[in-house]
């Protein structure tokens, strides 16, 4: 799909759900890539198969399936270390993003690539305002989205941030 440098973003099908959860497996919790899961801690089958089940029902229809996401893989080197996904938001336009990274590749600037990549996509699909949650302790993420040019704004919790990515032109 789209690729800048040494990372790309390559459109989850049955070939690159494989090789995602491979990626979540070898180099991330389970809470941080997938809704939680009951059951002991760590990759069990159950909480394979539900990450499969997850991104078959979710982000694989597309924006216009019925759960109204995209879900991207993020390539590094060739190899899978993430996902990105688009969803449809509230407001004409608005499109809301999330992204994980194994642990081994956070902090080295793939994220802000990927997100890069993600606001063409966003872009060709009509998309006006990109706009994600985070936390305030998620430091690579708030980096990478005010390096984007974000608006940042803490939630009233104080530990919640909003971001608002105006898409342009």
């Amino acid at each position: 799909m789209a690729e800048q440098g040494n990372v790309a973003l390559r459109v989850v099908d049955e070939e690159t759900l494989g090789g995602l959860l491979a990626a979540a497996v070898a180099d991330a919790a389970p809470e941080d890539v997938m809704p939680p899961v009951a059951g002991p801690p760590g990759w069990t089958s159950d909480r394979r198969e539900a990450f499969l089940a997850w991104h078959r029902a979710r982000g694989r229809a597309g924006l216009d399936g019925p759960a109204r996401e995209a879900t991207y893989a993020v390539v590094h080197d060739g190899a899978i270390v993430g996902s990105v996904r688009l969803a449809r938001a509230g407001a004409p336009g608005e499109l809301e993003t999330g992204i994980w990274l194994g642990r081994s590749h956070r902090g080295r600037g793939i994220g802000t690539v990927a997100l890069r990549l993600l606001r063409v996509e966003a872009r060709r699909v009509g998309g006006r305002v990109l706009v994600a949650d985070t936390t305030a302790d998620n430091a690579p993420a708030v980096a990478a989205l005010r390096r984007l040019g974000a608006t940042l704004s803490r939630r009233p919790d104080g530990v919640a941030v909003s971001a608002r990515l105006p898409l342009g032109e």
